[in-house]
């Protein structure tokens, strides 16, 4: 296999080798069996119902859970009733340059923090908290993930960005509701990416690859999210 289109886990945050282009980092949690869920969402089940260490002669799964499990993407349809679907998704919104923000703020992302990334219209912004550090480290939910606040969703429709992207399953809050969140970004034209792991991954310029599964009328689906570092000029 190509050495650029090697996928790694987030280790290396990005770093280009001596003798090859910067590998592609898989940012996408994995999916397990009763891994971390929405609370009154569908759990997380994943079953071998035929095992060739049980003398089958193949193995097969059986996966049951929300399709806003693990890294997922939100469509408009999540909470807009006439919004698009995720099958009837541009797929040049989740390809393509998207700059990683590193978010200091223990409890919420806000505009005070953001306007000192002079963030630009058409932008695709993926923001890396204590989430993927923390969060992602227990199979139990965690209520108190750092999220996007409402003034903040405010300011990122504000200035027109294309996608945004937490690392954990919401980027609404989970004890002061999380609706606003979504209604606002979605309905503002930001898609959403959540669920995803950025802890070794450095604040910076990358290029994107998230595809969904193609779930007619979708609300949303899992995907899976990968980067590279893009290129200095």
């Amino acid at each position: 296999m190509n050495d650029d289109f090697t996928t790694s886990s987030p280790s290396a945050g990005g770093s280009q080798s001596k003798d090859t282009e910067p590998h592609w980092i898989d940012i996408s949690v994995p999916l397990y069996d009763a891994m971390a869920h929405w609370p009154g969402d569908p759990p997380v089940s994943i079953k071998r119902i035929r095992d060739m260490e049980q003398g089958d002669r193949l193995n097969l799964s059986m996966i049951s859970m929300s399709a806003h499990s693990g890294t997922h993407i939100d469509a408009p349809r999540h909470f807009l009733k006439q919004g698009t679907g995720i099958d009837r998704m541009p797929l040049n919104v989740m390809s393509g340059r998207a700059r990683v923000i590193e978010i200091n703020d223990d409890e919420s992302v806000k505009p005070d923090e953001l306007y000192q990334h002079q963030i630009r219209r058409y932008e695709r912004i993926l923001f890396k908290t204590r989430n993927s550090t923390t969060a992602w480290q227990t199979d139990s939910f965690t209520e108190d993930f750092v999220y996007i606040s409402d003034d903040a969703a405010r300011y990122l429709v504000d200035c027109g960005i294309t996608l945004a992207g937490i690392d954990y399953l919401s980027v609404g809050s989970f004890r002061h509701g999380g609706s606003y969140v979504h209604e606002t970004l979605l309905g503002g034209g930001v898609w959403i990416i959540e669920g995803l792991d950025l802890s070794q991954v450095k604040p910076g310029e990358y290029d994107l690859i998230c595809l969904p599964l193609k779930i007619q009328k979708g609300d949303g689906a899992p995907a899976r999210a990968i980067i590279k570092r893009a290129p200095t000029s």
